[in-house]
């Protein structure tokens, strides 16, 4: 591959990555990447990440309505469309160095992103072995410890509107605090003929501070960010079913055999709610000791869901559900790196990320009962847990051993810990706040663990100033 650096820039208008875990720039970066900042995203008038697919090669972001902030990441078509927490997204999303475990909250808001890099291909090395499609980089503004308002609103069809308002304020050299808030909602473009009203309606706050600290005179520095994200919203669904179908038997014949390419927006579906409730917490610290920078990450993610939803999408009630599930997740990452002498440089570190997680789910399937709930129909709901612990050890090393040329090696060892119980009420009514295991029987238990080692090789050679050649 080869990557063009823009004739004649200058170091004001070279663009800064952390690809790699570590500052360089973009023109001198082997790795297959785009990088959007805040000033290409405003051009866009983005809203959410998934805006950016069209400046990433290979890159396509659409919305899982089967969840809250969910998003449907795909990298050279490798994508992960799905909300189970007992799987790992192919594509992982970083958010200023924290890893999103789940499809859940990937879809952020691009209000208050300092930048976005794409990579595209496997970033095992530096980023775990779930990331086997690429990685979105997301890194978010940095408090400027001066005093200062950003804000913004817009107003669009289907009574969709946002207002979006960041505040900074510090001493100008020690410390900065940031304060956010951004709330989007809209009546939604789906129109539902049984209803006779718009579905597809949502509503999301987000909100949340940080915290910058540079003690005068040292070379450390912490910034600790707190966020809250509330968001309801209609997850609404188009029939897609043809007469060759068994859904189709049951259901009216002006549902079935939709055209899917011109009248997508025609619904039919019973009413349904979901509620999103998510903070998170990450502390990031610096301290540069000259011939070596230390860098700590730690991140905590916690979300609260619960939705109903229609997923044969027509008026007849065939399978209709009511799902909650909570998670958490716990990571920590230390990083050294620094040049070891003249044209050798490196990364190097360990990583620590546990999560947990449980859903129970109450299903009407083939219940033609639609006044009843889920959670009052099915004597028989179903419970899932799950948890994961993974630690690793990485090195990533950059050797500029020729005038022009350059080697790039290194290697990540994992370890993963993944165990998972499923179960189900057998003939009780479980009320929806009683949902630990004591309420269910077994089905079936798992409990194993998984090593691997993923090294890495690159070449790249830079015959001018403007063209860098290499292969990986």
């Amino acid at each position: 591959m080869a990557q063009d650096a823009e004739e004649g820039a200058s170091d004001s208008s070279e663009i800064i990555v952390s690809a790699r875990r570590r500052d360089e720039t973009l023109q001198s970066t082997p790795v297959a990447i785009t990088a959007v900042n805040a000033a290409m995203l405003e051009n866009k008038a983005a809203v959410n990440i998934g805006d950016l697919q069209g400046a990433a090669p290979g890159l396509l972001i659409t919305q899982q309505n089967s969840g809250a902030q969910a998003a449907n990441v795909s990298i050279r078509g490798l994508t992960y469309a799905d909300i189970e927490k007992s799987q790992t997204p192919t594509v992982g999303v970083v958010v200023d160095g924290v890893t999103i475990g789940t499809n859940t909250g990937q879809l952020q808001d691009a209000f208050d992103i300092a930048q976005i890099e794409g990579l595209r291909g496997p970033q095992g090395t530096l980023f775990g072995a779930n990331t086997i499609g690429g990685v979105v980089s997301i890194t978010r503004t940095k408090p400027t410890m001066q005093p200062g308002l950003k804000a913004e609103f817009s107003y669009g069809r289907w009574n969709t509107w946002s207002a979006k308002a960041i505040a900074n304020y510090g001493d100008g050299d020690t410390w900065g605090v940031k304060l956010f808030y951004f709330h989007n909602e809209t009546d939604g473009f789906y129109n539902n003929v049984i209803t006779n009203k718009d579905s597809g309606w949502s509503k999301g706050d987000t909100y949340g501070g940080s915290l910058l600290f540079k003690p005068a005179g040292s070379a450390f520095d912490a910034q600790l960010s707190i966020e809250n994200v509330v968001q309801s919203f209609d997850p609404v669904v188009a029939n897609l079913a043809n007469s060759t179908e068994l859904f189709c038997l049951f259901e009216p014949a002006a549902q079935c055999n939709r055209n899917s390419r011109k009248d997508v927006y025609t619904t039919f579906n019973a009413p349904a709610r979901s509620k999103y409730h998510a903070p998170d917490a990450t502390l990031e610290m610096n301290l540069d000791a000259g011939a070596v920078k230390l860098t700590s990450i730690t991140g905590w993610r916690h979300s609260r869901e619960a939705q109903t939803q229609d997923f044969d999408g027509s008026s007849v009630d065939l399978y209709y559900v009511d799902r909650r599930q909570h998670y958490t997740q716990w990571s920590q990452e230390l990083r050294a790196s620094g040049n070891m002498f003249e044209g050798f440089d490196y990364v190097v570190g360990g990583y620590f990320f546990t999560s947990k997680y449980d859903l129970t789910q109450w299903s009407r399937v083939f219940g033609f009962s639609p006044n009843v709930t889920p959670t009052l129909f099915d004597k028989n709901a179903q419970h899932v847990e799950g948890k994961t612990k993974s630690y690793a050890f990485f090195g990533d090393f950059n050797w500029a051993f020729a005038d022009g040329w350059r080697l790039s090696f290194g290697g990540r060892w994992s370890h993963d810990n993944k165990k998972l119980w499923n179960g189900f009420a057998p003939n009780v009514l479980v009320p929806p706040a009683d949902v630990s295991r004591s309420r269910f029987v077994a089905v079936g238990s798992g409990d194993a663990s998984f090593s691997k080692f993923t090294p890495k090789v690159g070449i790249d050679y830079r015959p001018n100033d403007d063209t860098m050649i290499y292969a990986s």
